[in-house]
Parts: structure tokens; sequence; C-alpha cells
């Protein structure tokens, strides 16, 4: 069945409410919605309904709330990834790929060795994408909220809005030698919170390794195989929610 979202949820007290903006263009000139048909209708605030279209019209798609759906739990671990901002089509793989493995924020930030540019005025512009990459990832598999996507910063920004957090912090880096993710999460006893950044295409720089083990980071192995930077995040992702979070678990109830 497919699944529309809608940032700010209205429903009326008699159960109906409004689709407006690129969800009912896409409804009623994409998919050519009509009257009777039903869908799943996911609210920002981690709504889920069962809803039916009662009409189309040029002020949006009207539809009626049949009953609402229970999803699971979401995952017992929060993961938070810090990635260095990539190339546009590699960012835009990595934000779906990892929004539908269960990443709840995502945040970008340039390093030295950083090739992709942005400039500042397209900031707003290119997260609005990006956001819309994790929702649509997040109505594909159905997760309550889509990850949240951040505006690019730099690294010591980046490390100075994480210090006072009361969680795991692990960095990817390629030179490590005696830390392994995997272990480290095997022997460490089990967090409710993750962070885990990861580098650009041509890795961090001895200088920015030494940054973010001041900034309480502890900086791990994958193993001896070189990944790709959006290859990197997707294998951390899965090894933390194999780990520590739901991945592997027995599948949603019935609804």
């Amino acid at each position: 069945m497919r699944r529309f979202f809608v940032e700010n949820l209205n429903v009326d007290e008699n159960g109906s409410c409004v689709i407006s903006g690129s969800e009912a263009r896409h409804m009623t000139k994409v998919i050519r919605m009509r009257r009777g048909d039903r869908f799943e209708l996911m609210g920002g605030n981690g709504e889920h309904f069962l809803a039916v279209v009662s009409s189309v019209g040029p002020r949006g798609v009207r539809v009626e709330i049949e009953r609402t759906l229970v999803f699971p739990a979401p995952s017992p671990v929060e993961i938070t990834l810090c990635q260095a901002l990539l190339r546009s089509d590699p960012m835009d793989y990595l934000i779906q790929k990892t929004s539908e493995l269960g990443v709840d924020r995502i945040f970008p930030f340039f390093s030295s060795r950083t090739v992709a540019k942005i400039a500042a005025e397209k900031f707003d512009k290119k997260v609005m994408h990006w956001q819309g990459v994790a929702i649509s990832a997040a109505k594909q598999c159905g997760r309550p909220l889509p990850a949240r996507i951040f505006t690019p910063i730099s690294l010591p920004e980046l490390l100075a809005g994480f210090s006072g957090e009361d969680c795991s912090k692990v960095v990817l880096w390629e030179e490590e030698e005696s830390t392994g993710l995997k272990k480290l999460l095997q022997e460490s006893y089990k967090r409710e919170r993750i962070i885990g950044m990861v580098g650009p295409e041509g890795g961090f720089s001895e200088d920015e390794i030494k940054m973010t083990k001041e900034g309480g980071f502890i900086p791990v192995s994958m193993g001896n195989r070189v990944l790709r930077a959006e290859t990197a995040a997707l294998t951390m992702v899965t090894l933390v929610q194999y780990e520590w979070g739901d991945l592997g678990k027995a599948g949603r109830s019935p609804r």
C-alpha cells in the first residue's frame, strides 16, 4: 500500500484532513488517485493512519481517517551519523540507505579533505533536498519518522556541539590497528545512544583524528578493506543496529 508523509498533519474532530503541496500533486498528477483509494498517511509526530481519499480539488486532497495503524517500537539505540560531505549522488545514496536502516540524525560536515563544495547560500535548498530523500526512504520502509538532516558545518563546530553528549562516540579511521568496531560493540555494554563519524573520500588527516579524540570519539577500524565513504557509513550503521539495535529481530506485528 502506498504511503504519504505530511509534516504538520492536522486532523479535525471529524477525522478528516486536507493534503496539499507536493504530496497532493504526487497523489493526483503522478499516481492519479481518486475517491475511494486507500493509503497509509504518516505525520511528522510519528502518526500513522489508514486513510481513504474522499475528494480531490484545487486546494488539495481531502481524506478521511479510517483507523490508526500500530507500528513497532523504534530501535533501542538512537543512532546519529556525522558524515563528511560527499558528492551529490553518493550523499543522496548514503542518506537514503542509512535512513532505511534507522539512523535518527545525520550531520553533514566539512573537513580538510572534503571534495564536494556547497555555497553557504545554497545550504537551505540542499538540506531540503536531503530531507526529501530521508522522507522518501521513511515512506518506502515504513519507519515511524524520517531521519532528521542538519545544515552542514565545520568539523570543529560539529565536535563542539557534541562535547556534552553522554553517549558512545566512534570515528571510523582506516589507520586504526588496535580497535575494531565490531569488537568494541560486542565488548562494551549497550548504550541507548551512539554517534558515529565517517570522513570524506580522502579520509581524515592526523590533526583531525587528534581533534576527534579530544572530543571524546574513539577511532575504530572495520578491517582490512578500504571502503568508499558511503559504504563505510552503511556498514557502520548496520553493525550498530545488529549488535545494539533491532536488525535481525522478528518483523513487524500485524496492523
